[in-house]
């Protein structure tokens, strides 16, 4: 049986799962404490330490200076007394979601799961509720893949402005759940700040990782950026290793997602934070985004992109081998905003009538053709121009191939990719309509009237079948 060791050599020989090439699509879950605030975004517990900001400013305002309220005196108003983890697999099952990743330790450090290595964690503050391990249950239920994500590695930095003026990050009695606040330079991403993670906090993010595995079968572990930092390349060895080797165990397929060079692209898969690629990467890859423009997190004044904005973009992803993990975050009650929940149901809608050209898929020879540039990268998510009825995106399955138009035409269709020079069609359907359709075949493309009707909204699917 292989096993893993914990050196990128022996890693290399990682094999993305099957269950997730076939998924494409899956829900992101950013809700903690700072839903309570709902500020800014999910990074109100950095920035209301930070003199100057917004979060600054309105903190001091709403609840006092941070010497006598801080960011830990939120939690006991994270009640989650509405959480209902089925209605919310329900949902996600409804939306068209194969996976399910909810934060399971964000920034502030405050685990929403049971962990024997902290008392600051929701199983024994706030709901003191174990929020994972129920959500855990409620999606395997409902026929769905369970991951997680850790963002444990920012913690080391993350609460560092309370240490320039008073605050309650200065209290030691606090000391073990604001962290060690170490401070930062004027580029504080940059890989070159010091201090760096010592060993005993490296060694105490191997454990809470290796926790989180064993604790809930995880089959997705998404880290955030920060793990890029070289002291981290043995433990990510090790955890790897150690996961891979689990997932053996379990006889179930796992994956890391990881972004910007934190693994070697070979062991792990590659992941874009609000952002996509320019044409097909043979390796496959995923964005994670969120359906809000301004946060990850619950606030009181989103600013939401459309079902089918999102909806384009899962298609482009698709086309070009990757898959969409996209964002919501509930309140502190545990409902779901109303206008995620629509979205969620929006996408659901489309995918019942168009998944077919989507679960189970792989690329074509190319992912498409149009005038709609999609810009390449992470934070270019909002960057592009709205697409066109002459934006087509491609995917394969067996001896089909599907052509999925990102807007309705004004006349007709003419997708140049598929002149007669590139195999003679036999057939074209469209998803959702029993219509039969109009088309033809030359050297200049594929011609395909439209119906009167619309059998969906957002893009349109066309099944199309050689001789």
């Amino acid at each position: 049986m292989l096993k893993f060791e914990p050196t990128w050599e022996s890693l290399a020989q990682y094999e993305v799962p099957q269950w997730y090439l076939d998924a494409k699509f899956g829900i992101f879950i950013h809700w903690g404490v700072y839903a309570v605030p709902a500020f800014g975004n999910e990074w109100y517990p950095r920035n209301m330490y930070l003199q100057g900001t917004r979060e600054f400013e309105h903190h001091v305002a709403t609840y006092g200076p941070q010497s006598e309220f801080g960011y830990k005196d939120f939690i006991p108003m994270f009640r989650a007394e509405a959480y209902d983890p089925d209605a919310w697999a329900q949902l996600f099952k409804e939306s068209g979601a194969k996976f399910v990743v909810p934060v399971a330790e964000h920034h502030d450090g405050f685990a929403m799961y049971d962990t024997a290595l902290s008392g600051w964690c929701a199983a024994k503050m706030g709901p003191k509720r174990d929020l994972i391990g129920d959500l855990a249950a409620a999606v395997r239920k409902h026929g769905m893949v369970f991951g997680l994500s850790s963002h444990r590695a920012e913690h080391w930095w993350f609460m560092n402005g309370g240490k320039m003026f008073d605050s309650d990050v200065q209290d030691p009695l606090y000391a073990d759940f604001y962290g060690p606040a170490q401070p930062h330079d004027a580029e504080w991403k940059s890989l070159d700040w010091q201090p760096r993670p010592h060993a005993q906090y490296l060694d105490d993010w191997l454990a809470r990782t290796c926790e989180l595995v064993d604790k809930y079968h995880p089959q997705l572990v998404w880290f955030d950026w920060w793990i890029e930092q070289t002291v981290f390349k043995p433990y990510l060895q090790k955890f790897a290793a150690y996961y891979y080797n689990r997932g053996i165990e379990w006889g179930k397929g796992v994956a890391i997602n990881y972004k910007n060079d934190a693994f070697p692209p070979e062991t792990a898969v590659y992941d874009i934070e609000r952002g996509q690629l320019k044409d097909i990467n043979p390796r496959f890859w995923q964005t994670d985004t969120s359906v809000s423009k301004n946060s990850w997190g619950y606030i009181t004044h989103h600013d939401y992109k459309t079902a089918g904005d999102i909806v384009g973009d899962l298609v482009d992803i698709v086309s070009k081998n990757g898959a969409l993990l996209l964002n919501i975050g509930p309140r502190p009650d545990g409902t779901i905003p109303e206008p995620e929940v629509a979205l969620l149901r929006d996408i659901g809608r489309w995918l019942a009538i168009n998944g077919e050209a989507i679960y189970g898929t792989r690329p074509w020879t190319r992912y498409g053709e149009g005038p709609t540039e999609v810009p390449e990268g992470g934070g270019t998510d909002t960057k592009r121009a709205a697409y066109t009825g002459a934006d087509v995106r491609f995917t394969t399955k067996g001896d089909v191939l599907y052509a999925l138009s990102l807007g309705w035409p004004e006349n007709v269709w003419c997708i140049q990719s598929l002149s007669s020079e590139t195999g003679k069609v036999a057939d074209v359907a469209l998803l959702g309509s029993d219509v039969p359709l109009m088309w033809t075949q030359d050297n200049g493309g594929l011609t395909i009237h439209p119906p009167m009707c619309r059998p969906c909204d957002h893009a349109y699917t066309f099944k199309i079948v050689f001789e």
